[in-house]
């Protein structure tokens, strides 16, 4: 345990440069204390470690000092060979990048685990787009990676569906996630013709852009690459906002989005194969609440479940899918909806 920590020591200090003794007791989570000894047995096994003194002091290797021990375990050199993805990697600009990195580390992986690695290309692969659709066409994502790398602000015409329909926005791109095979783009937004003016509020769809002047503490929006119609690098440049979090920032929003969406309610009953087949046709939000809300199955055998549904029109839609396997109790106007569609077949297919 102690070797595994001297190592992952080394390696903090090796990618990151300098650290105080305290960044390092966080980043291990162990005491400042543990890292003094650490820091003395590193020195002790001649490795040179630095001392800096000062309110800017900290540890640090001697320059040019690096290691060629990665101390990955076989669990660690398989994951990072299962964690590729030439697929989003080709679309970014960095298929090349990826392949010449994975040859470097197979290069320097012992005998054995490059072997276990190997197989991993061999028998695993993801596919990041969902079934059943054509994956989105991102000419600009490539352009927008970039301008996310190098904070450097865009000037973009986005497609949405409010009207006006187009609109041109100067953006601070922050980050970009894959969702499902669709490219996201999170981003503060400007005026066109105010590039300093505070960037917009969140809480809307991927496909909406803000109208009205941004309050003064506005965060980061979300907008889909694909929507993107023409971009336009600006020479400025900058600054993320600070301890800005990818991921946590892309699970509220999509926690919040799905809660959003699915405001309206639906109460059906559901036969023994529609209770079975419904967690396939139905959308996730749909599917993990029949999981939670489903009632005791009535003296018939079907089963009583109230689910969330985005409109009356989409919930026509997705309950016409289970044809005769589901009867819509309530609202009255879904329930009509379902009628005049029951009727309108019969009187298309009946003699």
């Amino acid at each position: 345990m102690r070797a595994s920590r001297l190592l992952s020591l080394l390696l903090l200090l090796q990618t990151r440069g300098r650290m105080t003794a305290r960044d390092l007791a966080d980043e291990l989570e162990v005491s400042v204390r543990t890292v003094y000894r650490d820091v003395e047995s590193l020195s002790a096994a001649g490795v040179p470690v630095y001392a800096d003194r000062g309110p800017d002091g900290g540890y640090r290797l001697l320059e040019g000092y690096r290691t060629r021990l990665t101390g990955l375990t076989t669990g660690e050199a398989e994951s990072l060979f299962l964690s590729g993805m030439p697929g989003p990697a080709s679309q970014l600009g960095l298929g090349d990048v990826v392949a010449a990195a994975e040859l470097k580390l197979m290069a320097a992986l012992p005998p054995d685990l490059r072997t276990r690695a190997a197989r991993i290309r061999e028998r695993f692969h993801l596919d990041a787009p969902g079934w059943f659709r054509a994956p989105d066409h991102v000419p600009h994502l490539q352009a927008v990676a970039d301008a996310v790398w190098n904070q450097q602000r865009i000037r973009v015409l986005y497609r949405r569906w409010a009207r006006p329909q187009q609109v041109e926005r100067v953006l601070e791109p922050i980050g970009v996630v894959l969702k499902a095979g669709t490219w996201y783009l999170i981003a503060r937004a400007h005026r066109p013709d105010d590039p300093d003016a505070a960037p917009a509020a969140t809480g809307t769809p991927p496909e909406t852009t803000p109208d009205e002047a941004p309050p003064p503490d506005a965060a980061p929006r979300t907008y889909r690459v694909s929507k993107i119609l023409t971009l336009q690098p600006l020479p400025q440049r900058f600054e993320r906002p600070p301890g800005f979090d990818l991921a946590a920032y892309w699970d509220a929003y999509a926690t919040r989005f799905e809660a959003d969406s699915y405001r309206d309610q639906a109460t059906v009953r559901l036969s023994p194969t529609g209770l079975e087949r419904a967690p396939m046709l139905l959308p996730p939000v749909m599917a993990r609440a029949l999981h939670d809300n489903a009632e005791p199955p009535d003296r018939t055998g079907w089963t009583p479940v109230t689910l969330p549904v985005e409109s009356l029109r989409h919930a026509h839609v997705e309950f016409l899918k289970l044809g005769a396997d589901v009867e819509v109790l309530a609202p009255p106007q879904l329930r009509a909806m379902m009628t005049a569609t029951a009727r309108a077949l019969a009187d298309r297919y009946l003699p």
